[in-house]
C-alpha cells in the first residue's frame, strides 16, 4: 500500500462496538492533511466497529484468534495483517486480547493502549469495582505505550472523573468512557502531528504541551488549566 511517507499512519485495533475508534477516527480526519487511519483489524468478525468503519471507507480486516492453536500463532497473523499497512503506529481500542511479549516487542514505541484507570492505580481487569471498593475519589483512564509489562508503560496522558456518591460501576465506567474518548482524541492528534517523543530510560515528552492532564466535569471533558 503506497501512501506519503510524511503522513501519519495509523492501525486500530478493535474487539467490539469500536466507541474509542471512532473518536480516534475523527481525530485523524480532524488532521486530515497529515495523518490517515489506514485499517481497522478486529479479532471478532462480528464487532459492530468493523461495520462503521467500513461505512467510513476504511479498509477493514478480521483474523480471528479461534482459528489459531496457540496465542504466538494468532499475534504472527495479526502482525502480518498490520504491516500490510506499514503504520507509525498501532492503536489498541477495546482489543480484547493479551498481546504476546514477541507482538509487543516487534511495535515497541508504536504501540498504543488506553486503560480504563489512572495508572499505576488498578492495573489489569475490573478497575471500577476495584476503585469503588477501594474509596477513591477520583477515578479515569491512561493513554500509555504498551510495554511486556502488563499496564506499566510509559504514560502518554490522563484523564480524570470525580467519583460520585451512588455510583455503581457501571455508571462509573460510563463516565470514564467519556473522558476516554476525549483523552484518546487529544493523544492522537499529537502523534498525528508528530509532538509525541519516548526516550529509551525517560519518560514521555509531548512538544508543546504544558499539561497532558485532563477532567471530565458533568460530562464536559476538558485539559486542565495551567497557570503561566
Amino acid at each position: 500500500m503506497s501512501a506519503s511517507p510524511f503522513r501519519r499512519r495509523f492501525v486500530v485495533l478493535i474487539s467490539g462496538r469500536g466507541s474509542n475508534m471512532r473518536a480516534i477516527v475523527a481525530a485523524v480526519r480532524a488532521r486530515s492533511a497529515v495523518a490517515d487511519v489506514c485499517a481497522v483489524i478486529s479479532n471478532e468478525a462480528g464487532a459492530a466497529g468493523l461495520e462503521w468503519a467500513r461505512c467510513q471507507g476504511i479498509e477493514t480486516h478480521t483474523v480471528s484468534h479461534r482459528e489459531y492453536a496457540s496465542r504466538d500463532a494468532f499475534d504472527q497473523a495479526l502482525a502480518r495483517a498490520i504491516d500490510r499497512y506499514d503504520p507509525h503506529y498501532v492503536l489498541l481500542a477495546g482489543f480484547m486480547r493479551i498481546l504476546t511479549e514477541a507482538f509487543v516487542t516487534h511495535y515497541r514505541g508504536r504501540l498504543l493502549n488506553v486503560h480504563p484507570s489512572l495508572l499505576p492505580a488498578f492495573p489489569g481487569l475490573h478497575t471500577h469495582q476495584r476503585a469503588l471498593a477501594d474509596g477513591v475519589q477520583w477515578h479515569g483512564c491512561t493513554v500509555h505505550f504498551v510495554t511486556s509489562a502488563l499496564d506499566q508503560g510509559p504514560i502518554v496522558a490522563q484523564g480524570a472523573v470525580p467519583v460520585l456518591a451512588g455510583d455503581t460501576a457501571d455508571t462509573l465506567a460510563a463516565r470514564v468512557l467519556h473522558v476516554e474518548h476525549f483523552v484518546y482524541a487529544q493523544v492522537v492528534g499529537w502523534l498525528a502531528e508528530d509532538r509525541v517523543f519516548l526516550g529509551e530510560r525517560s519518560p514521555v515528552r509531548v512538544e508543546g504541551v504544558a499539561t497532558r492532564s485532563f477532567v471530565s466535569l458533568e460530562g464536559a471533558a476538558r485539559q486542565i488549566d495551567v497557570a503561566p
